[in-house]
């Protein structure tokens, strides 16, 4: 994990290291004030990049003590008397202790990741695998728990303290999960388009036409059939006679008849086709 700590940061601080090896630069009056700013700007991210290496170490330092304190228990727990089970009582709690430390870092990184100027691909995959590890230690102190409580071993003052500690896990998947689906909602959304053809009669009947006008009433949207404009790019007219109603660039669709001598629209730009209107209209006889 050290490893990949330092691969997500290795980059940055290569940026910062040639910045401090360049020559010093003669400065004429006129430019002090320039170069105050753009000191203060180096000094600002060498000091992002000081805060984040702070919060992974010690993250990755009470992951370390976390797994001695649940070796700890794991041989103190088939002991007897009472100072074993005191013992027990005390590495639990510390247990406890540094899993809700380590997680108000993971907060704490995650908010200055949002707002810091320093941006990674590898920084955000550390922050997704420490999350993860802090999963995979919350299950591991259910187990632990499970085994005290088979042995008759309470940590009864422990019991609400770790259920609140396995919802602050869980609102941490929730909302890696929900903001997932948020992104794929809004690309969803941004990919979709409706089409509809049909002959004049039925158009007005639907009031997609009405006046001469196109799309300007309130026309029926359950008539139009929706697409994926980055998978569906050949629309079947099942006509000879087709002519587009609604306005589209010329130059990023072509009309043409197949075989049956009816006319097929294939879309050769989807983002250009579409950048008018989300919605096709196509008059058929």
């Amino acid at each position: 994990m050290k490893k990949v700590l330092f691969l997500a940061l290795c980059a940055l601080l290569v940026v910062g290291c040639q910045e401090e090896k360049k020559e010093p630069v003669a400065v004429v009056p006129d430019q002090s004030a320039l170069v105050d700013s753009l000191q203060q700007v180096i000094e600002g991210r060498d000091s992002e990049i000081n805060e984040t290496m702070t919060a992974l170490n010690e993250i990755q330092e009470g992951f370390r003590l976390i797994n001695e304190a649940e070796n700890r228990v794991s041989l103190a727990k088939d002991g007897e008397g009472a100072n074993k089970r005191q013992q027990l009582r005390e590495n639990m709690q510390f247990i406890q202790q540094t899993m809700a430390k380590n997680r108000e870092l993971i907060n704490k990184l995650k908010k200055q990741l949002r707002e810091s100027s320093v941006k990674g691909e590898q920084l955000n995959k550390t922050l997704e695998d420490l999350v993860a590890q802090l999963e995979q230690k919350d299950q591991e102190m259910q187990q632990l728990r499970s085994e005290l409580d088979a042995k008759d071993i309470h940590i009864g003052q422990l019991d609400e303290k770790i259920a609140n500690l396995n919802t602050d896990v869980e609102n941490l998947q929730t909302e890696t999960k929900q903001k997932t689906e948020t992104i794929n909602t809004q690309d969803k959304q941004l990919n979709t388009a409706w089409f509809v053809f049909g002959t004049k009669k039925e158009l007005k009947e639907q009031r997609i036409v009405e006046d001469g006008k196109v799309l300007h009433a309130n026309f029926n949207k359950n008539y139009f059939t929706k697409i994926d404009i980055r998978i569906d790019k050949e629309i079947k007219l099942y006509s000879k006679s087709a002519k587009l109603l609604t306005m589209h660039p010329s130059s990023s669709y072509t009309l043409a008849k197949d075989a049956k001598d009816q006319f097929v629209l294939r879309i050769t730009n989807p983002q250009l086709f579409w950048s008018t209107s989300k919605y096709l209209v196509v008059l058929v006889k």
